[in-house]
C-alpha cells in the first residue's frame, strides 16, 4: 500500500468522533452517501411475519439471467449502523454478478434493540425462507447465507443456532471479513486487531464501541452466539467461503475461524484479499477488490472452487 494512501487513512481513522454518542446521525449519513446509483427495476419490498411482528425484507432479482438460487443476505455495520437502504446497491451488484436472488434482511438494530433481537430476526428470515423455498422457485440445497462484518457474525451464528435448534442446515455459507471474537482491545490475542487497528478507517476503538452497543450485557460476550469462534462445538457446518482483507482489524479472527470449522472436519476455504480493507464490498472505490471478490465467491456458488 503505498504511502499517501497510508497518509489519508491514518487521517480518516483519527478517532475524533464518538459513535457512542452520534450513532443515529452516522445511520443517516450513510444512507445519504449510498443513494441507488441506477433505477432498480429488479427489486421488492416485503415483510415476513413473524408471531404478531413483521421483518422487513428486499427482494433484487438479477437483471439478466436469474437462475433459482438465492442468497440470504445480512448487512454490516457493527450491528448498529446500515440498513437495507444503505445496502441496496450492494445488494443489487450482488445479485447481477452471481445470478443469484438476493434476500436483505432489515433486522433490529442495537442499541435500542440490542443482542439478541437482531440476530433473532436474522434466524426467523431464514427459517421461513428454508420452510417455503417453492415460492422462491428453489429448492433447500440452493439457499446460501452471506453477511459482511456484523452480517458475517450472523450468518455463522444462524448457521450455529439452525444446528443446535436442529432444523435444516444451509448447504453454503460466505462469510465477507467477519467479526467473530468479542475483544478488540490491547488484550486481544489477533496481531491484525493491533497492526490494523488504528490506521485503517475500522479501528479497533469503533469496533470495541459497536460491541458495546449490541451486547450490553458483559456476561454475553462469551456466549458463542456473539462470538462464534468461542462455540466448543463447531461440527456439522454448512461447506463455508471466508473472505478477509489484509488491513483489517478482523482479518485474523475471521481466518482462525475458518481453521476452527476445518478442525472440525468442515470444508472452509480462506480467501485474504491482498491490500484490501474493511469494508471493500460496499466501497465503490474499491471497484478491483469487489471484481476480485464476486470471481471468488461465483467459483465457490459453483463449486470451481478447489
Amino acid at each position: 500500500m503505498n504511502n499517501i494512501r497510508k497518509t489519508i487513512l491514518k487521517i480518516l481513522s483519527i478517532p475524533h468522533i464518538s459513535l457512542k454518542k452520534y450513532y443515529k446521525p452516522y445511520r443517516k449519513l450513510l444512507n445519504v452517501l449510498n443513494p441507488p446509483k441506477e433505477p432498480i427495476y429488479k427489486m421488492l419490498d416485503h415483510k415476513i411475519m413473524v408471531e404478531n411482528r413483521e421483518i422487513p425484507v428486499r427482494v433484487f432479482i438479477p437483471k439478466e439471467n436469474p437462475l433459482p438460487k438465492v442468497l440470504i443476505f445480512f448487512h454490516g455495520g457493527g450491528w448498529v449502523t446500515g440498513n437495507i437502504d444503505s445496502y441496496t446497491n450492494v445488494c443489487a451488484n450482488m445479485a447481477n454478478k452471481t445470478n443469484h436472488i438476493v434476500i436483505s434482511v432489515d433486522y433490529r438494530l442495537a442499541p435500542e434493540n440490542p443482542f439478541p433481537a437482531g440476530l433473532e430476526d436474522c434466524y426467523h428470515v431464514t427459517r421461513e425462507i428454508f420452510s417455503n423455498p417453492e415460492i422462491l422457485g428453489c429448492n433447500q440445497r440452493d439457499i446460501t447465507l452471506i453477511g459482511d462484518s456484523a452480517g458475517g457474525n450472523l450468518a455463522a451464528v444462524v448457521s450455529l443456532m439452525l444446528r443446535d435448534n436442529k432444523k435444516f442446515l444451509p448447504k453454503k455459507q460466505i462469510l465477507i471479513y467477519p467479526a467473530t471474537n468479542y475483544d478488540h482491545s490491547e488484550n486481544s490475542p489477533y496481531t491484525s486487531v493491533k497492526e490494523n487497528g488504528t490506521n485503517y478507517i475500522m479501528t479497533s476503538k469503533k469496533i470495541q464501541d459497536y460491541m458495546d452497543l449490541y451486547v450490553q450485557n458483559e456476561e454475553d460476550r462469551v456466549n458463542p452466539y456473539v462470538a462464534p469462534i468461542l462455540a466448543k462445538d463447531l461440527s456439522n457446518q454448512p461447506k463455508s467461503l471466508i473472505i478477509t482483507a489484509e488491513f483489517d482489524p478482523l482479518r485474523d479472527e475471521g481466518e482462525a475461524y475458518g481453521i476452527k470449522l476445518q478442525q472440525f472436519g468442515n470444508y472452509a476455504k480462506i480467501y485474504r484479499m491482498k491490500d484490501a480493507l474493511h469494508g471493500f464490498i460496499s466501497n465503490p472505490l474499491s471497484s478491483d477488490d469487489i471484481d476480485k471478490c464476486y470471481e471468488i465467491i461465483n467459483s465457490f456458488l459453483y463449486d470451481k472452487i478447489d
